[in-house]
């Protein structure tokens, strides 16, 4: 399903690449160890609240500085050689990865509380 979603994207920037102005971003590069995978989608008010309400103080966080994050579309394009459980198909889901391999997930922003309870039960379950 990735696959077909990554080809549609790269078609559709193709044809909208005349009009557009600066160079286009290739996927986010992901870190060895752990790491914190975003996948949001445009328009997305629960991934708005995510960036607005968790995002900015993230890094100062133990477990941010743990499992940094990388946002990802989930449109794509996506980071070469990841290995994941399956696609996702809501958004925002957080997938923790281990060497750009998946141990764990969770999907849904309910609020910057919420959020930390979820993320330090996966990192605890990661060891």
């Amino acid at each position: 399903m990735i696959r077909r979603r990554a080809l549609l994207s790269w078609f559709a920037l193709a044809a909208a690449a005349p009009a557009v102005a600066a160079p286009l971003r290739g996927p986010a590069a992901v870190p060895r160890g752990l790491a914190l995978l975003l996948v949001e989608s445009p328009g997305c008010p629960f991934c708005a609240a995510f960036r607005r309400e968790v995002l900015p103080g993230y890094a100062a966080r133990a477990e941010g500085r743990a499992a940094p994050v990388v946002p990802v579309p989930l449109e794509g394009p996506w980071p070469d050689g990841l290995v994941l459980a399956g696609a996702p198909y809501a958004t925002p889901t957080f997938i923790l990865l281990r060497d750009r391999v998946e141990v764990g997930r969770f999907q849904g922003y309910e609020s910057p509380s919420w959020f930390w309870r979820e993320l330090g039960a996966l990192l605890a379950a990661a060891g």
